[in-house]
């Protein structure tokens, strides 16, 4: 029975999958809500630029009937007034044509996004079987684009019956109208026409949208043997992992470092850990670690330190306890801040007399911490910090 549900696309599609099937180039789409859109933006364009295609049409048609006596002997004006025919008639549809291509670009961003893959015009022969094509003409998807196309005849032919009732009267009517009349009425009727009609399309649009974005990821669903061998060759080679984590903590370890020289103090146990702590009076709330480390890391931080005289102090018990629940860019523990706040005062009081003079600053010592804090006292239970570099 296990084995039976590992075998049953159940799992919803990684990201792995879903980005490979769009390089594939498969995204859900919607036939109807391309069609939707394209009249929607065709029918808005020839209302709004309606009057100034009527004229321009008409100016081009007068030109092209008439005819002048010298045409008749030359027949390069002929080719020259059907070269400006010709491209007046074509600055005359620029307006709609651009409309209708930028809603054409535009459109495929409603749902699935765009999208260019060459693969997808790649040919592929399984869709020359014939057997796969018979298959196909039997499927589901095909049963529901049969119910899809016989829903939308239905609905709009039922929209189309009902806007000539209610309008029949009118239609009549526009054989007594003037031509002006006759024609801005029938004008109106046909937009009235075109409008229900398209909107009864929207309905096909509202319904077949959320259902091709739920075929698609029902499609592209997996089982859980395929989730994971996918997680399986995502993770990849133990060994390659290994070296990545090693370059990873080496490039962290080299940040590190490269802030030692910005800190203001830096606390030691003397020799297995060192801390560098910095504080700034006014921009942080309270001093935060730069650097830590233990062992060899430690000695490189005592190093930096001195190279670029930093103070060193020794406090063991401290220098413990800040390698132990102090992170790495953090502000350090609440309970260390009396302890730390001897040292800053001390380091303080150095910098004054290296620049002033006067009588040197004592060199605290026996800094207390909580014994709770101190991984040497049995009373300490808290788990290290994360971020050591060790």
């Amino acid at each position: 029975m296990a084995e039976d549900s590992d075998l049953e696309k159940t799992e919803q599609a990684t990201p792995q999958r879903l980005e490979k099937a769009r390089e594939e180039g498969d995204v859900p789409r919607s036939r109807e809500l391309a069609t939707f859109t394209g009249l929607l933006a065709a029918g808005s364009g020839i209302w709004l630029s309606g009057d100034h295609l009527v004229r321009q049409l008409e100016t081009i048609l007068i030109s092209g009937m008439s005819f002048e006596r010298a045409q008749a002997f030359d027949f390069a004006m002929v080719y020259s007034r059907m070269g400006k025919n010709l491209s007046d008639l074509l600055l005359a549809f620029a307006p709609l044509a651009g409309l209708l291509i930028a809603v054409a670009i535009l459109s495929p961003a409603l749902i699935g996004g765009w999208l260019f893959s060459t693969k997808a015009l790649v040919p592929k022969f399984t869709r020359m079987n014939p057997i796969k094509g018979l298959s196909n003409l039997v499927s589901t998807h095909a049963l529901v684009e049969l119910i899809k196309a016989i829903g939308k005849s239905a609905l709009v032919g039922v929209v189309a019956w009902m806007v000539v009732v209610h309008e029949q009267d009118a239609v009549f009517s526009l054989s007594v109208e003037s031509i002006h009349e006759s024609t801005t009425h029938l004008g109106a009727l046909l937009w009235f026409a075109f409008i229900s009609m398209t909107g009864a399309l929207g309905l096909i649009v509202l319904i077949d949208a959320p259902y091709q974005m739920w075929n698609y990821a029902k499609k592209l669903k997996m089982t859980r043997e395929e989730v994971r061998q996918e997680a399986k060759e995502s993770e990849g080679d133990p060994q390659v992992k290994a070296r990545i984590r090693a370059q990873q903590r080496e490039m962290a370890r080299r940040r590190m470092m490269a802030e030692v020289p910005t800190a203001d103090v830096v606390v030691t146990n003397p020799t297995h850990y060192a801390v560098a702590l910095k504080y700034a009076d006014g921009a942080m709330g309270a001093p935060i670690v730069v650097a830590k480390g233990a062992d060899e890391v430690a000695a490189k931080i005592r190093e930096l330190a001195a190279e670029h005289r930093i103070p060193t102090l020794e406090a063991p018990p401290l220098a413990r306890a800040l390698y132990r629940h102090a992170e790495l860019g953090t502000e350090i523990p609440e309970a260390l801040y009396t302890a730390v706040a001897e040292i800053l005062a001390y380091v303080f009081q150095l910098r004054a007399y290296r620049q002033r003079g006067g009588v040197a600053p004592t060199i605290p010592s026996d800094i207390e911490v909580p014994p709770e804090l101190d991984p040497l006292n049995p009373a300490a239970t808290a788990k290290p910090a994360n971020g050591d570099m060790q």
